[in-house]
């Protein structure tokens, strides 16, 4: 009798099988327009690459050019201290966190679309007693009990005859490589805020650093100034100047404890820790040591596969186009399998053998005649969107363009204005010692030696500050570059194919026929 059973589920099993390899038969015809990366307009190279020619400076990168390309892009600073806080931040900062969970929730997404592919079989089993009423004339259940036993499996089946499921594969795929070059941006992006954090409170470090060795300084002013006074030589309003600019240079010193306050902070929550429970010691030695990277980045084509951003933006028009598609199938006829086979009786000992068995087998194929135009209001609004997302794929092109240009001509700036600066510190200091010596043979006043040490200290406090903001842009620029990522990554999202190659990428240099192919958003429409 057991035997019997399972031979009637291996039968509806067999029946719903046998649609499967039929999908491979109907799947092949996929309405709607196929995907073309669109065009963005590219220059032949960088403004600032050729400013550089331009002004002879050349690059002067602090490691191999090709360093940005090595995963772990901030171990090119030298920095032990940032390399272990930068390795914490993948596994522990909770925006990248959430930005994996998203993956996670797209890449489940694609697995959910693919079973549409298959049959849905479900089984179910039942027992009912019933009692008709005696009032039934004519028939021989009148006044009866009756049991009912059933068990059965239902197969139902659409093939995919018009690609809708294909489309919806393909959307829920694109999706997904969007998610992953999100999860990619988020880390780079959080990352890179580490680092300029970092270099941040390093810059403070040695501005602290260089307040304490001016206020020594300036301690040893005011005792020399007071021992003039004891001697006669100087004024009462002498060691007044020196006591006021030892008092607000310490004031100065004291007022930097906020601001690495706040930066230790942002660090402890960049790397998943409580600040309560975070420490950053001051590194012995010469803080903010590392040395800014500048580095030739290439091509500008090539940034179309190296920011995470762009790659995103480029496969949400991937997923968008295909949602035309999903819109386009809805204006043909679907195509509905089912089967049904199981085992009913009234009796339980009559349950289980062959008489019992009963199944039933159909096509269904139904379409909409008339919906007054609420399919093409859908597929209206999927081309929309498809247009709207192209707009905001070559946007996010440009701002690349424009983070790449704006740090590469912040480094060539701020490095002509390090060396000028170097040689204000170097004039000051000088001018510095000339009046101290003048100040102590009698022949000027102090008001001429505070002037001197206020212009020294403001010229070297200004010279920390082009360190932090040079070393600030290359850490832009690495992440304007996308820190090393390619987006030939997402072909193993899912197993799904790699994005197309920017083979339409147009020059900015190309002739007016090129610009007019470039500037023409492509349209779904055109594809139906």
């Amino acid at each position: 009798m057991t035997r019997r059973v399972f031979n009637l589920a291996v039968r509806a099993a067999f029946m719903a099988a046998w649609m499967v390899p039929l999908s491979a038969l109907v799947a092949g015809c996929k309405v709607g327009p196929d995907y073309v990366r669109p065009t963005a307009d590219v220059a032949a190279t960088y403004k600032e690459v050729d400013a550089r020619k331009l002004d002879n400076t050349g690059w002067t990168p602090a490691q191999p050019a090709d360093a940005a390309s090595r995963g772990a892009w901030w171990q090119i600073y030298g920095d032990a201290q940032l390399d272990a806080l930068e390795a914490r931040v993948g596994e522990a900062n909770q925006n990248v966190q959430a930005a994996q969970a998203r993956f996670r929730a797209a890449r489940a997404n694609v697995a959910q679309q693919r079973s549409s592919f298959f049959p849905v079989v479900t089984a179910g089993a039942g027992f009912s007693r019933t009692r008709t009423s005696e009032n039934l004339a004519y028939t021989s259940k009148a006044g009866r009990t009756i049991n009912d036993y059933s068990v059965g499996l239902d197969a139902t089946w659409e093939p995919d005859v018009w690609g809708r499921v294909a489309r919806s594969v393909e959307s829920a795929r694109a999706n997904a490589q969007a998610s992953a070059a999100d999860m990619q941006a988020v880390l780079l992006s959080m990352q890179a805020e580490l680092a300029t954090d970092y270099f941040e409170l390093r810059g403070i470090d040695r501005e602290r650093r260089l307040l304490d060795d001016t206020l020594a300084a300036y301690r040893e002013s005011l005792a020399l100034t007071q021992h003039r006074y004891d001697g006669g030589i100087a004024t009462d309003a002498d060691v007044g100047q020196a006591q006021t600019q030892l008092q607000t240079t310490e004031a100065q010193a004291i007022d930097l404890g906020v601001q690495r306050a706040q930066l230790e902070h942002a660090i402890a929550i960049l790397v998943g820790q409580p600040p309560s429970t975070f420490t950053l010691a001051v590194l012995p030695g010469a803080p903010l040591s590392a040395q800014p990277f500048a580095s030739p980045p290439g091509v500008p084509s090539t940034l179309l596969e190296r920011r995470p951003d762009i790659a995103a933006a480029e496969r949400r028009v991937a997923a968008a186009n295909a949602q035309v598609g999903v819109a386009t199938a809805a204006f043909f006829p679907s195509l509905m399998l089912a089967v049904t086979g199981g085992l009913e009786a009234t009796n339980y000992s009559q349950w289980l053998v062959a008489p019992a068995r009963f199944w039933s087998l159909g096509p269904a194929l139904a379409g909409t005649l008339l919906d007054f135009g609420g399919r093409e209001a859908v597929r209206n609004e999927a081309r929309a969107q498809y247009d709207a997302s192209v707009a905001q794929y070559r946007q996010t092109v440009l701002d690349a363009f424009g983070q790449v240009e704006d740090n590469l001509a912040a480094l060539r700036v701020l490095e002509q204005e390090a060396v000028a600066q170097d040689r204000a510190v170097d004039a000051a200091k000088r001018t510095l010692a000339i009046v101290e010596d003048r100040y102590k043979n009698g022949a000027i006043t102090y008001l001429d030696v505070v002037v001197a040490q206020t212009t020294a200290l403001s010229n070297e406090r200004e010279a920390v500050t082009i360190a932090r903001r040079r070393l600030a842009a290359s850490v832009a620029l690495v992440k304007a570059l996308g820190g090393g990522w390619n987006a030939a990554a997402l072909a193993s999202v899912d197993g799904a194919a790699p994005a197309p190659a920017p083979a339409s990428v147009a020059h900015a240099t190309t002739d007016a026929t090129a610009h007019a192919t470039t500037n023409a958003a492509p349209s779904a429409v055109s594809h139906d």
